[in-house]
C-alpha cells in the first residue's frame, strides 16, 4: 500500500527536536520558525511534557468518555483560569476542524438557525461545515457546498450587520487572526460592532483561535486585544504541543443536554496529560510575555530591511510581505535550515515555538537579511 498523494512536502526526514531545533535523519540541523503549522507552543520534547505524557502513559493510556475523567475537569480549570474564561464552559475534541463543526452545531442548536456569516479569505478546516466556511473553492467538493453561507470582506461593519438584520443567522464565525490569508486580524470595532449586532438579532458570534490563541499572539486569545468576550471560542494547534487535542469554550448562556455532543478520542487521558503540560508551561516560563517581547523585536528589526513590504501581525503570529516569497522560503531552509511558512501569495508567515529566544530570534534576522541582500555565500 503507498500513501494517498495529497501533500506537497519537502523531502526531509525529520528524526529529532528539543526547543527550537530540529535534525534529520542525514544529520542535518534546522531551526524551527513554523512549529508544524504553529502546533509546537512550548517548544520540542519539553522536558515537563514529556514527563506528564509518560506518567500518564504508566498509569492509563486511554479510556472513553463512558467514565468520568477527572483529567479533563482539571484541564477546564487551568485553561479557565489561564484564559480569563473560568465561568464558561469546555467540550474537548481532537481537531480544529472538528472544533469548530462542533461550535456551528452548537449554535445552530442554540438558536434553532442555520445560516452562518464568514469572513472572505477565512480558514476554519476540511470538515463538512468547517469546509463550507472556508474560503477556498478549490478544497470544497459537492457535498460541501450546499451550507448555507454568506462571505463578507474583514472589517466591513456594514455588510456584516445588514446580514445580521435578515433575523435569520444562526453564528458570525470570524478567525482571530487569519493564518492562512496573510495574517490580517479583525479590528477591535469590528469584532465589538458583530457581538452587538449578534446579540440584537438573536446569532452567536464563534472566534476561531484555533492557530491563534495558546498565547500565539501575546494573549491567551488574539481576540482579547478588542475587549470583546464570544459566545463560543475554538482552540486547537498549540494547545497540545503536538499531541491531538481540541476544544470548545462556550458561554454560561448555551445550555448542554445529553448526548449533544460526543467524540470517542476527545479529551483522552494522555491528550489532557499533553495539555495540562502546555498551560502549565505557559504560565511557569511566562510565555506570554515571552511572546510579545521577541515577537515585538522580530517585527521592530524587521521593519529595517527596505525589501519588505508590509508586516502584520500580534506576538509570535507574523506575516511577512515580500516579492519572490517562495523562493526565499526555500532558500531559507535549504540555505541556512530555517523552516517557515507560507500565507496567501507573497507573505511568509513565521510561527515558531513561544520560547524562542532572543538569540534565536537573530539567527532568522541576518539569515533572512541576507537571503534578501543576496549576499549570502554559495
Amino acid at each position: 500500500m503507498k500513501l494517498f498523494d495529497v501533500y506537497n512536502c519537502y523531502d526531509i526526514n525529520l528524526v529529532n527536536g528539543k526547543g527550537m531545533k530540529l535534525s534529520d535523519d542525514k544529520g542535518n540541523q534546522y531551526l524551527d520558525f513554523y512549529g508544524g503549522h504553529g502546533v509546537i507552543s512550548i517548544g520540542h520534547s519539553h522536558p515537563h511534557y514529556m514527563f506528564r505524557i509518560e506518567n500518564q502513559l504508566h498509569c492509563l493510556g486511554f479510556y472513553s468518555n463512558a467514565v468520568k475523567n477527572e483529567l479533563q475537569e482539571k484541564l477546564a480549570c487551568k485553561l479557565g483560569q489561564l484564559s480569563g474564561y473560568d465561568d464558561y464552559n469546555l467540550f474537548l475534541c481532537n481537531s480544529g476542524a472538528e472544533a469548530n463543526e462542533n461550535a456551528l452545531k452548537i449554535a445552530s442548536f442554540h438558536n434553532q438557525k442555520s445560516k452562518v456569516i464568514t469572513i472572505k479569505g477565512a480558514f476554519h478546516g476540511r470538515t463538512g461545515g468547517a469546509l463550507s466556511v472556508t474560503d477556498n473553492p478549490k478544497l470544497s467538493s459537492e457535498f460541501n457546498a450546499k451550507h448555507n453561507v454568506v462571505f463578507v470582506e474583514m472589517n466591513d461593519t456594514e455588510s456584516l450587520v445588514k446580514e445580521l438584520e435578515a433575523g435569520d443567522v444562526s453564528a458570525v464565525i470570524i478567525e482571530g487572526i487569519q493564518g492562512v490569508n496573510g495574517v490580517f486580524e479583525p479590528s477591535a470595532d469590528f469584532l465589538k460592532a458583530t457581538k452587538s449586532a449578534c446579540e440584537q438579532n438573536g446569532a452567536l458570534l464563534i472566534l476561531d483561535e484555533i492557530q491563534s490563541g495558546f498565547g500565539r499572539s501575546g494573549k491567551f486569545f488574539a481576540h482579547q486585544y478588542s475587549d470583546v468576550k464570544p459566545d463560543i471560542i475554538t482552540t486547537a494547534k498549540g494547545m497540545g504541543n503536538g499531541f491531538p487535542i481540541a476544544g470548545v469554550l462556550i458561554a454560561p448562556k448555551i445550555k448542554a443536554w445529553k448526548g449533544m455532543l460526543g467524540t470517542t478520542f476527545g479529551g483522552n487521558h494522555l491528550a489532557c496529560a499533553a495539555a495540562t503540560a502546555v498551560l502549565e508551561t505557559i504560565k511557569e516560563e511566562h510565555l506570554l510575555e515571552n511572546a510579545v517581547e521577541i515577537g515585538s523585536y522580530l517585527i521592530d528589526k524587521l521593519k529595517e530591511n527596505q525589501a519588505i513590504k508590509a508586516i502584520r501581525g500580534k506576538g509570535l503570529m507574523i506575516g511577512i510581505d515580500i516579492e519572490n516569497m517562495s523562493e526565499i522560503r526555500t532558500k531559507l531552509l535549504k540555505e541556512h535550515g530555517i523552516f517557515t511558512g507560507s500565507s496567501g501569495q507573497n507573505t511568509l508567515r513565521l510561527l515558531p515555538p513561544l520560547s524562542i529566544t532572543k538569540k534565536e530570534a537573530d539567527q532568522f534576522i541576518e539569515a533572512f537579511n541576507c537571503v534578501l541582500a543576496g549576499t549570502c555565500a554559495a
